[in-house]
């Protein structure tokens, strides 16, 4: 294939823009924050699991709790019911009297248990409320960083959107001066080692593949035609001549 040297040296400029491209393409997707956003995403989503666990717990013990109390208030009624009724001397045979007074102290008991157990789930619904405030603070904090990492992650989209807007723009002005045949050429190249489908030779080594050419290659590629496309032997890209070859 033959190409005007100026024109291979275009290449170059054609093969910086699609590096420049394939940089900022592979920048947006390794972007540091997406492992943040799919860390802290995955963090909410667990406490937000966990904050219904403590809630469901809290409102199981709560309803415990105040049908303990209704129990308590039953009890004391009945108990303060018993004590009027002892108080006032209407109990006049000593079976009644012995019964009531039964009643009574089993009635205290009774209470005493209720409390107890009131007491324990006081204890234990202060303690999930507690539980439930310092899941709350640190889905606050998880929040924050989720969002600050999502920002963070829109700011470098844009960024990297209109870098890559502006070099494609460069390139679809720049594809249309060159050689149809050699374009398609470069592409079939680039497709297949790495999107790099062309690299000029510097100081005897192709900037593709990065090894220095042996003295048969330097030799074929400095006797070939100005004008001719010349491939490197051991990556097969086209190698662009310049005047730092050192041919």
């Amino acid at each position: 294939m033959k190409a005007d040297p100026a024109v291979q040296l275009r290449l170059l400029d054609l093969q910086a823009l699609d590096t420049g491209i394939d940089r900022s393409v592979a920048r947006r997707r390794g972007l540091p924050e997406h492992a943040v956003i799919t860390e802290r995403t995955a963090a909410l989503t667990s406490l937000d699991g966990e904050v219904v666990g403590v809630r469901t717990e809290l409102s199981d013990v709560a309803r415990a709790q105040r049908k303990l109390e209704n129990e308590i208030d039953l009890v004391r009624t009945r108990s303060a019911r018993d004590s009027q009724r002892l108080d006032s001397g209407a109990v006049s045979t000593p079976r009644e009297l012995e019964n009531l007074q039964a009643e009574l102290a089993s009635l205290t008991r009774r209470q005493g248990v209720l409390e107890d157990d009131a007491l324990e789930k006081m204890e234990i619904v202060e303690g999930l409320e507690s539980r439930l405030s310092a899941l709350s603070q640190q889905r606050s904090a998880l929040q924050a960083e989720l969002d600050a990492a999502v920002a963070a992650r829109d700011k470098a989209y844009a960024e990297l959107d209109a870098e890559v807007a502006r070099l494609r723009h460069d390139r679809d002005a720049l594809v249309p001066e060159l050689p149809e045949a050699l374009v398609t050429l470069y592409e079939r190249i680039r497709a297949s080692s790495s999107g790099v489908g062309a690299a000029a030779l510097l100081r005897r080594r192709c900037q593709g593949c990065h090894l220095e050419l042996s003295g048969g290659d330097l030799r074929a590629v400095a006797a070939a035609p100005g004008d001719e496309v010349v491939r490197c032997e051991e990556c097969r890209r086209i190698l662009v001549r310049t005047p730092e070859s050192g041919l």
